[in-house]
């Protein structure tokens, strides 16, 4: 047998009239009412020379050539007093073989187009696999396992709006029954199956494909339910809000169009902003909301206007309705904003404030080019879902906020996740004690006994560079003025006088002020003096050239930036690399024990870590840990340097970096400076630490002009011979594994200011192979 299911299913099908002629033969033999007896007769009689309308049979084609005979034989089942009215059809269950309509399903099927195929509703195979077995469960082995998933069928109207009808069955007409290859199913296998509906593999298995016989045919009645499963999506899309992926429903538009009978219809949501008294678009959807109606507002009004009706809004939240555009007054209709309506070819239209708690929260906006859209009607079936509309307003708020405090926390502060546990604490110290309605003060964050590690990655010789390319910037500014002058040739001979003297500060005896005094004189001379000529009837060429001169002029500073925004973006592309590296690899060192760590960027990235039982007191610590992130921080800044390697010939301008670690063994106390928001050494005895770090930079090597950094190595400083001794081991594994070389060099530090006795390592990196 074929199978008449364009999906895979349990079922053999025979379409069949075999279970209504017994019903009509039981008339024929059993009503008291002959006029009824005789009905049923003459109904028999007429199918007695088409045997396969009992039988059964699998040629759809077969329903079109005895369409009238079927209509004929269903008469009673389908009532001609009701054919306008019901949406109702003959057909296989859970198939898109449909037959016998109605009148009224005739006319939808018709306004859907002849192209348009009728199926069910989101059910994917294994869905529809699994409810078919349902049925021979239910049916065939009499379960009564409610198997009452609602289905439905989704056709659009001649308007292209999406109608959605809900589908009952009734199955009277069909029988099922095992074929030879079918398996029965002990009561056991059946408890089994039907605790796990979602196992489809395991319903084949006992219920293989084609393995019973579906015979008869079912009668379909549909109900128009489209504002339900419209106001249904609306209400999903308004809860399935992901934190990570705030994304826009892009089906959101349909789904009102649905719910709202407008077939061109276009949505707009503008949050208020409380502080600012102003309304915000959502970026996520501003390519597909419209604002037509609130920029109209925004724009017809002064803002002074605009703030006291919002404050009106707060004590008279009434929507707003046009049904037709042009019945306005003719007042509103000569403001110069009206034309935002009349462009965009708005004809009626809903303006709808969401409040909370007499706070206005949003603004929606529903408009259409047909005028009669909208209307009171329309308008009341905003109320079914308001309350969704508020919480999820509420909610994408509580998002923002949440993303924005965890952007704040991650880019702005340094409150790192191994001691927030300490923050906390306070807090909710702070928090039970205002409970009681008590007083509290909170006390100071402190962490005490703390082993440090420092290092950097610095840019090499960024200043000189900077300094350099200035000098480009402004010799390239002032070669453009001086040509762009003598093009001009009259009443600008002192700004070429003036020029020339800047020219020869800058390249033979340049003073603090030189750059100062040259931008005083661009913005209060120069550049009026040009904007000038750009407004009167100058010639083309020189306009062209004026206008060229000011699109390389950067507007902050009035003066050229390209070569030193060249180096900028280099030097932002280092930090960002380097960082992202550091940062990614410090998820792997907080495993080996938790520590606090912070970093910062100027011309590379310097990084501090802090490692000691009062971090994470619940964990034994030992010095194991310290050994342990000493090696991940030698490792890993040895990455970064080839990493460097690999991409800086990438960067705009070229650049080097030197990178150092410092060893320090003394333990240090950190503490939490509230006005600063960031930890902080304390105490007089441990800024000597910090002292160390900020001279390190300069350094040379002793007896010698030669910097401690160097390019392409990394640097080791250190106090004694027992760190020396543990470096060497470390150093010894990463030249194993191909990162560093067999070029150690053992070198002794300068003296610094109240600092003596510092050894250094310098090591180069291996070359990737």
């Amino acid at each position: 047998m074929a199978n008449l299911y364009k999906k895979d299913a349990p079922f053999q099908v025979l379409i069949s009239f075999e279970k209504y002629l017994d019903v009509l033969e039981h008339i024929r033999y059993n009503d008291r009412l002959e006029y009824r007896a005789n009905y049923a007769e003459s109904l028999i009689d007429s199918t007695k020379n088409f045997q396969e309308l009992k039988d059964g049979f699998q040629d759809v084609s077969l329903l079109e050539k005895h369409k009238d005979l079927i209509r004929l034989l269903l008469a009673d089942l389908f009532p001609t007093g009701l054919t306008n009215n019901e949406i109702k059809a003959a057909s296989i269950p859970l198939s898109n073989v449909t037959f016998n309509y109605t009148e009224r399903f005739k006319n939808i099927l018709k306004d859907a187009g002849k192209d348009f195929e009728i199926e069910l509703r989101n059910i994917d195979d294994d869905e529809f696999y699994v409810f078919c077995c349902c049925l021979i469960v239910q049916t065939y082995f009499k379960r009564d396992i409610k198997s009452s998933m609602p289905l439905y069928y989704d056709i659009p109207n001649r308007l292209g709006i999406m109608k959605h009808y809900k589908i009952t069955i009734n199955s009277d007409f069909t029988d099922l029954y095992p074929t030879e290859t079918a398996k029965i199913p002990s009561d056991d296998i059946l408890d089994m199956l039907l605790e796990n509906l979602d196992d489809f593999q395991l319903w084949k298995k006992y219920f293989p494909s084609q393995s019973w016989v579906l015979k008869g045919f079912a009668i379909i009645s549909l109900v128009d339910c489209t504002s339900e499963v419209a106001l249904s999506d609306l209400k999903s899309s308004m809860i399935e809000i992901d934190p990570e992926d705030l994304s826009p429903n892009e089906n959101l538009v349909e789904i009102f169009k649905s719910y709202f009978d407008v077939p061109e219809l276009n949505f707009g949501l503008m949050l208020f902003d409380k502080k600012d008294q102003k309304l915000g678009r959502l970026p996520i959807y501003e390519n597909i909301f419209t604002h037509h109606v609130l920029d109209f507002w925004i724009n017809a009004f002064d803002e002074e206007t605009r703030k006291s009706t919002f404050t009106n809004l707060n004590h008279n939240s009434k929507p707003i309705v046009i049904s037709n555009v042009n019945n306005l007054d003719e007042s509103i209709k000569a403001l110069p904003s009206f034309s935002i309506l009349r462009d965009n070819n708005i004809n009626s239209f809903m303006v709808i404030p969401i409040m909370k708690d007499n706070d206005l929260l949003a603004i929606m906006e529903f408009t259409s080019p047909q005028a009669n859209s909208f209307n009171g009607l329309k308008l009341k079936k905003m109320e079914f879902f308001t309350d969704m509309i508020l919480f999820s307003l509420n909610r994408f708020s509580f998002e923002k906020n949440y993303q924005i405090e965890a952007i704040i926390q991650r880019e702005y502060t340094s409150i790192h996740d191994s001691v927030v546990w300490k923050f906390r604490n306070e807090a909710e110290k702070y928090f039970n004690a205002s409970l009681g309605k008590k007083m509290y003060t909170l006390k100071q964050i402190s962490f005490k006994n703390l082993t440090p590690l420092f290092g950097f990655s610095d840019i090499r010789s960024s200043s000189e560079k900077r300094f350099n390319l200035m000098l480009e910037d402004l010799n390239q500014q002032i070669e453009t003025l001086q040509d762009l002058f003598t093009l001009i040739n009259s009443d600008s001979e002192k700004y070429l006088l003036a020029l020339d003297v800047f020219e020869n500060e800058l390249n033979n005896e340049i003073k603090a002020d030189t750059e100062q005094r040259l931008q005083r004189l661009l913005r209060e001379e120069i550049h009026p003096y040009l904007q000038g000529k750009l407004e009167m009837k100058t010639d083309k060429n020189i306009k062209t050239r004026i206008k060229n001169y000011f699109v390389q002029v950067f507007t902050q500073t009035d003066l050229f930036y390209a070569n030193r925004k060249s180096l900028d973006d280099s030097i932002t592309l280092v930090n960002r690399k380097l960082a992202d590296m550091l940062d990614e690899s410090q998820v792997k060192a907080q495993q080996i024990f938790p520590h606090y760590y912070e970093r910062f960027k100027s011309d590379g990235v310097e990084h501090n870590l802090y490692i000691g039982h009062n971090i994470a007191p619940d964990l034994n610590y030992t010095s194991k840990e310290v050994h342990k992130l000493r090696y991940w921080q030698l490792k890993t800044m040895c990455n970064m340097e080839r990493e460097f390697q690999n991409f800086k010939r990438d960067l705009p301008i070229q650049l080097d970096i030197a990178s150092l670690i410092f060893v320090y063994n003394e333990k240090i106390d950190i503490r939490f400076r509230m006005d600063e928001k960031r930890f902080d050494v304390d105490g007089a005895y441990n800024s000597y630490y910090e002292i160390i770090k900020k001279r390190l930079d300069k350094a040379h090597v002793k007896d010698s002009s030669e910097r401690i950094t160097c390019p392409g190595k990394i640097t080791i400083v250190y106090f004694g011979m027992e760190n020396q001794r543990e470096y060497l081991e470390y150093i010894n594994k990463l030249q194993k594994k191909g990162i560093l070389q067999n070029d150690v060099e053992f070198l002794k530090v300068e003296d610094l200011q109240g600092i003596t006795g510092l050894l250094a390592l310098r090591i180069s990196l291996a070359d990737e192979s």
